[in-house]
């Protein structure tokens, strides 16, 4: 039989108990978290066309972490007499989703362009500068032209008026729609190129730094398309049959004199 006297004694003291340690987050799921409680609105547009901008583009990129194929970017300016509902940013978007509403984006919008800068151009001009890059010629693209710049986080090398915003593809709805474009362009050129280079898995993670992509590297090497200045590509460079067939049109060694 249980006593009082028992049960006095087995009882835990709460205030000697130290509370779990907090979870930590990584920096990714910690940003994905901030991203979430941000609102994708049209106050920059409005603050702009309050300004006398006509032509408000937004402006962003994807695949500046990837370690294959190049960095695309795309520029959008929204009708403002027609909403898109569903606008923000890409990356909180699932795939489905961003395929369904690329079609409406290009449908409704007073125009858009998509550029890109490829992997040669990445290593030889670094990753940053590639982004600005592609982002200003998909700028230059517009039909008609932009008047005034919104764009995800940097300054580009033009003499239109633009604002740089921080987190500017989960706030302004013309730079989100932009990003599901790029976003959209790019996914499609990683699933055109995953038949050529089946060892990689690119139609499933894009050529971003998964356990998979980061092992195929290393049983396999890069390929031409890998960004070579990116670090677990330069430092995978094994030889690999998976491009071979682009050496099948060289002409043999000559065969010496004997």
């Amino acid at each position: 039989m249980i006593t009082s006297s028992t049960i006095t004694s087995s009882t835990i003291d709460l205030d000697l108990i130290e509370p779990a340690p907090a979870r930590t987050l990584s920096p990714s799921a910690a940003k994905m978290r901030l991203l979430k409680k941000l609102r994708c609105t049209l106050r920059y547009e409005k603050r702009a066309w309050a300004s006398g901008a006509l032509m408000v583009a937004g402006v962003d990129e994807v695949g500046r972490g990837s370690l294959f194929g190049p960095v695309v970017a795309a520029a959008v300016i929204l009708d403002p007499a027609y909403r898109i509902r569903g606008l923000r940013d890409s990356k909180l978007l699932l795939p489905e989703r961003r395929e369904e509403l690329a079609p409406r984006i290009r449908a409704h919008v007073l125009a858009w362009a998509v550029a890109s800068v490829d992997a040669a151009q990445i290593d030889q001009i670094n990753i940053y500068q590639a982004s600005r890059l592609a982002m200003r010629e998909a700028v230059m693209r517009l039909a008609p032209a932009a008047d005034h710049l919104l764009v995800d986080a940097m300054r580009l090398d033009c003499d239109l008026r633009q604002d740089p915003i921080i987190h500017g593809d989960a706030l302004s709805a013309s730079i989100a729609a932009a990003s599901i474009l790029a976003k959209v362009e790019r996914d499609h050129m990683m699933c055109e190129w995953d038949p050529v280079y089946p060892e990689y898995g690119l139609a499933s993670h894009k050529g971003y730094s998964t356990p998979r992509h980061l092992a195929a590297l290393r049983e396999h090497g890069p390929t031409p398309l890998h960004r070579q200045s990116f670090a677990p590509v330069w430092q995978n460079p094994a030889p690999q049959e998976a491009f071979g067939f682009m050496q099948e049109d060289q002409e043999p060694p000559a065969i010496a004199n004997l």
